[in-house]
Parts: structure tokens; sequence; C-alpha cells
């Protein structure tokens, strides 16, 4: 793969997303772990799925143990990260 071409700089933007998507849910499970402090929604966790990143959230969820017992969070991710791989092919498609 070239590093001038559309998909290079697609998967440079799904990594980042991912990356952040983790640090994300990483970072609420600290803030969980203190109580009390202001949290992350999980509508953002949930956008940032949407948004390419839901290996990063789905990554987060087992390797920090958070959110693994909402049910909306083990059906909805997974769901979202069949989402994102069919949206990437298309996108992959329409760009060749």
């Amino acid at each position: 793969m070239r590093f001038d071409t559309p998909e290079f700089y697609i998967l440079v933007l799904v990594i980042a997303v991912n990356l952040l998507a983790f640090l994300i849910m990483l970072f609420d499970k600290l803030k969980s772990a203190n109580g009390g402090d202001r949290r992350i929604s999980e509508g953002l966790m949930f956008f940032l799925a949407a948004a390419f990143g839901s290996c990063g959230v789905y990554l987060g969820m087992f390797a920090c143990r958070h959110k693994t017992q909402k049910w909306y969070f083990l059906v909805g991710i997974p769901l979202l990260m069949v989402q994102n791989m069919a949206t990437a092919y298309l996108l992959y498609l329409w760009l060749k």
C-alpha cells in the first residue's frame, strides 16, 4: 500500500478512532473506580463505535472489564462491528 492513497488515510483514521475509543473506555473505567466523578456518557461510547471505533470499544470492554454487564453493549457493539466492516468494504469498493 502506498502512503499517498485514500485507502491509507482511511486506515490511519480508523486506527486513530479505535485508539481513542479504547482510551475513552479506559478513562471511564478509571473514573468509575474513583466514584462520584463526572463520567463519560454511554452515548459517546456508542457514537465512537458507530464512527469506526467499534473494535476499540469492544477491546476496551474486555481489557478493562468495563460495561460487560450491560446487555446493550454486549449485543450492540458486535453489531456495530459488522456495520463498520460492511461500510469500510463499500467505501473501499467506491474508492477503487
